[in-house]
């Protein structure tokens, strides 16, 4: 097996950008997910409630975000300060303290989405946890939907499409990792995988919602893949695909680095 893929979502339900490798911080891949959208309620803006988010093209440059969209033109914004007002916002069953970056930046959202929106960013002094049940120790995570990184296997998605009439890419997902060389669905008996020099916990399988659903070229909301995958991967707490993951400690990965994983005790 080897990492044949990269990529990273630096605004939260914007497009992802593929990259060649990443650096992982305490939080994950490097200012994946740090910025976010909130309504007039601070409470988080994805996908599953304003589609055009997957028009949203994004790049990052020294820090700052870089984005474009249909119609809107550019707009360029960056981490915040000590002049941006610290607000709490609500993601999930969680609450966090991030800047808020600005009437400028909620201007373009606003009117790109047609709905009232701000823009966000969660600071290094913010420390939102990962779920206790899932670590022995405090872990922090960005805005991401609960932990640092998403692994799947390319043998996973390609088991999903022989069944579907119509293949979706592997976009439709927005893994961190996608391996090469697996069997479908390895990654769910795995109890760790080692990628170049970083050794991963497999900590959690990812249950899928609606944003999976999407289009993520033309925004266009549909069925599949999930009412196939609900055929054939519906557990007790959802459809699952992918799995979940904690980085034991910072470093590199690149795309092509080796992988090795180690297989979970089987339980009696």
């Amino acid at each position: 097996m080897h990492l044949s893929s990269l990529h990273v979502y630096p605004l939260k339900s914007a497009r992802g950008i593929s990259v060649d490798s990443v650096e992982l911080d305490d939080f994950g891949p490097v200012l994946d997910r740090r910025w976010m959208l909130v309504g007039p309620d601070r409470v988080v803006v994805t996908q599953r409630e304003a589609h055009r988010l997957a028009l949203v093209q994004v790049d990052i440059a020294d820090g700052e975000l870089q984005l474009a969209a249909p119609g809107a033109g550019r707009l360029e914004v960056g981490q915040g300060g000590a002049t941006s007002p610290l607000v709490e916002v609500e993601i999930w069953d969680d609450r966090c303290r991030a800047r808020d970056l600005g009437d400028d930046a909620a201007r373009w959202f606003t009117g790109f989405l047609g709905q009232p929106v701000r823009l966000v960013f969660m600071p290094a002094e913010t420390f939102r946890p990962v779920d206790s049940n899932y670590v022995d120790q405090p872990r922090r995570v960005s805005f991401a939907d609960g932990f640092p990184l998403l692994l799947i296997g390319d043998g996973s998605l390609a088991e999903l499409n022989r069944r579907l009439a119509r293949p979706v890419p592997m976009n439709r997902f927005r893994p961190n990792l996608v391996l090469a060389g697996t069997e479908p669905f390895a990654e769910d008996g795995w109890a760790s995988v080692q990628v170049g020099s970083v050794v991963f916990d497999v900590v959690k399988p990812c249950a899928r919602c609606v944003v999976t659903t999407i289009d993520q070229q033309t925004a266009e909301p549909g069925g599949e893949p999930l009412r196939t995958l609900a055929t054939f991967r519906r557990r007790e707490n959802g459809v699952h695909f992918g799995q979940n993951l904690l980085h034991r400690a910072p470093g590199r990965i690149r795309v092509g680095d080796p992988a090795v994983a180690v297989l979970r005790s089987p339980s009696y």
